[in-house]
């Protein structure tokens, strides 16, 4: 955006994003060139707004009282902004005014790969012209849209508008159609080598480190969600060895925690309240789009959902700009081929902290999964072992008379079935001239 402002000055831009905080992002850095007069947000309580952009906002005093309220500004006001940058769902708001077709040159869709197709259209059928440029950011390989009914699941809302184009022949390099895929660099070196050689790295020059750990996960009666007291304890360890280091300095919100369960959340997040409790503790969920410094992921007990999902392993292992921590159990995450392949890789550059891996390193990971395969075929044998000796139990205790109801209610009370998962708890904004709005 800022070379197309730059290069050509009849530029007109509508930005959008599905979220607010990428919406605050692409502000905050908009802003670091235009002036105070080019930047609005009309439609997002105020205290929900960052610092920074305050003196951007557009507002208008609620008649009869003494406070003020984000608005919209007056259309000749608005086809001055040379960018209008909103969520994806605010940006029916140029069109609603009476902003016309033609007034725009580019369409800029930002996390598109975590917007739903729909959403992604509210811009484009509004505003899109033949002579219109669509730019779509974002990663397919990261977590998609997140849909709650059933029946848009099944009509395939779950696949992004940036995915379904991807797939397509028309954008795959062999089409002749030219370059229409564009991949980010690398990030700044002095920022990506930050930790090198900081004294808690196993290898000097490899800033990750996968610690071992094999604890025991809980979870308290009230709530199907998970914790690990174990990993809890490392994660304060790991924390303190940072905050405490002179060698390398770095903010605590710099720092940012994820987990795949609340209950883990929560447990850390208390445990920090009293040390650092400017870091950032959520899901991979809330991670997506966002960056630290320093990521820390705690796997707490690594169920499929967490541990089989490549999208969700993507996002979690690409926050981190300097230095990557994660806290896990080997033997049960490298049940997954891709887990497998990431401590593979770990273990032979030297990252590995605690107890050693159990399987051989060297040999070739077998992606098709079988590792799991393998697992719960065994469970199924023991599951089928264990039924049928109850079932001869049974039958032994009626034919000798001792069967009765509260024998009944025993057994079925003293019946386990660990093979069971749990389900885990499971703006319009302006610059040169832009403005900022969020109505999610």
């Amino acid at each position: 955006m800022k070379q197309l402002l730059k290069h050509k000055p009849n530029t007109r831009i509508l930005a959008t994003t599905p979220s607010n905080s990428a919406a605050d992002i692409i502000a905050s850095r908009l802003a670091s060139t235009l002036g105070p007069d080019e930047l609005c947000a009309p439609s997002r309580h105020l205290d929900q707004v960052p610092d920074k952009l305050q003196r951007y906002t557009h507002k208008k005093r609620l008649e009869g009282e003494d406070k003020s309220c984000f608005s919209v500004p007056p259309i000749p006001i608005l086809k001055c902004f040379k960018v209008i940058m909103c969520t994806c769902v605010s940006a029916s708001i140029p069109y609603g005014i009476g902003i016309p077709r033609r007034h725009f040159t580019h369409i800029f869709v930002d996390e598109a790969g975590q917007a739903t197709e729909p959403e992604v259209m509210i811009s484009i059928k509004t505003m899109v012209d033949n002579a219109m440029n669509i730019v779509l950011a974002g990663d397919p390989k990261q977590l998609g849209p997140i849909i709650r009914s059933n029946i848009a699941r099944q009509l395939g809302l779950e696949e992004s508008y940036l995915e379904r184009l991807m797939s397509m022949d028309a954008y795959k390099a062999q089409s002749g159609h030219g370059l229409s895929i564009v991949k980010l660099s690398c990030g700044k070196k002095n920022v990506i080598r930050a930790f090198e050689g900081w004294s808690k790295l196993p290898s000097k020059k490899f800033p990750i480190i996968f610690h071992s750990i094999s604890g025991k996960d809980d979870c308290e009666a009230s709530s199907p969600s998970f914790f690990n007291i174990d990993e809890v304890t490392q994660v304060r360890k790991y924390i303190q060895l940072l905050r405490d280091d002179r060698q390398i300095r770095v903010a605590h919100n710099e720092i940012g925690m994820i987990a795949p369960y609340h209950a883990q959340c929560v447990k850390i997040h208390k445990m920090l309240s009293d040390m650092a409790d400017e870091v950032k503790v959520s899901s991979v969920e809330e991670f997506q789009g966002q960056e630290r410094q320093v990521i820390i992921i705690s796997t707490v007990r690594s169920s499929r959902d967490f541990v089989a999902n490549p999208r969700r392993f993507n996002v979690a292992v690409t926050r981190a700009q300097a230095l990557l921590i994660v806290i896990g159990d080997p033997n049960i995450l490298s049940l997954d081929p891709l887990w497998r392949l990431f401590l593979n890789y770990v273990h032979l550059n030297g990252g590995w902290a605690g107890p050693g891996p159990t399987w051989d390193m060297t040999e070739t990971v077998d992606e098709s999964g079988i590792y799991d395969q393998d697992i719960r075929a065994a469970a199924m044998t023991d599951m089928n072992l264990l039924t049928r000796r109850i079932e001869e139990v049974m039958a032994e205790n009626v034919q000798t008379g001792m069967a009765n109801e509260d024998d009944d209610d025993n057994d079925n009370a003293n019946f386990d079935r660990p093979w069971r998962e749990l389900a885990p708890p499971g703006t319009l904004l302006m610059a040169t001239h832009c403005a900022r709005t969020s109505a999610r």
